[in-house]
């Protein structure tokens, strides 16, 4: 469980220490925290929701670096989490691929090549061996590999794969919103038509009956406005 800010931690304004302990984590956005990614977990830290051992990437360095900037006193890694290990990179079973593209959805970084019925394959150097491929893949075609030796935490892995990481998830991020919200425009261009034209493309002829269909529609429609706003 998280703590209440110190009064040193809650000298700073909380968007400054938010941004300072994201600074310090990993950036693998592998969400073994129990945030979404890493600067959910940072802006718990801040809030003081969650506590400071919950990053194995990071590792005992991790929580270090965490507690130094929380002013927090220095504990160990939470075991719920996970434990401190080498850098890992994904690897796919070409052999096994089958090309449905749910490890390329669940990368946070888009590491992964490929388009649909098509082998995929890693972009090593950016895989943050989050580990969230594996679970999806349906066919157990993925495995990961130690990339790191005897090397665990920040030792194996650099603030330069931590910064190339943060870049490519932000892009990732923001590639996804992009596609979304042009497949629900799309959506939304497709059922204005659709509506526009119900009367020449419905069974129901009763005009009554057409009204009540339509108003409830763009009712649903509204709500469904509405809720991509919030």
């Amino acid at each position: 469980m998280g703590q209440p800010p110190s009064p040193e931690q809650a000298a700073l304004p909380h968007a400054a220490l938010a941004q300072r302990l994201l600074d310090a984590l990993p950036q693998t956005q592998c969400a073994r925290c129990g945030y979404p990614d890493c600067a959910a977990y940072a802006d718990a830290i801040a809030q003081g929701q969650a506590d400071i051992n919950q990053c194995p990437p990071g590792g005992e360095e991790g929580v270090a670096r965490l507690a130094a900037l929380s002013d927090k006193a220095i504990k160990a890694l939470n075991p719920e989490h996970g434990v401190e290990g080498p850098r890992s990179v994904a690897f796919v079973d070409e052999a096994w691929c089958i090309g449905c593209t749910l490890c390329i959805d669940a990368c946070p970084t888009d590491a992964i090549f490929g388009t649909h019925k098509h082998m995929h394959t890693v972009i090593e150097a950016y895989c943050t061996g989050c580990e969230l491929c594996i679970p999806v893949c349906p066919v157990d075609c993925i495995h990961l590999e130690n990339a790191s030796g005897t090397a665990t935490g920040w030792a194996a892995w650099s603030p330069a794969q931590a910064d190339l990481a943060r870049t490519r998830y932000s892009a990732a991020t923001t590639r996804r919103a992009d596609t979304l919200a042009t497949h629900r425009s799309s959506k939304a261009v497709q059922a204005q038509d659709k509506l526009a034209n119900m009367a020449a493309n419905s069974r129901i002829t009763d005009p009554d009956e057409l009204a009540r269909k339509k108003a409830f529609i763009e009712a649903a429609m509204a709500r469904a406005r509405q809720r991509t706003s919030e």
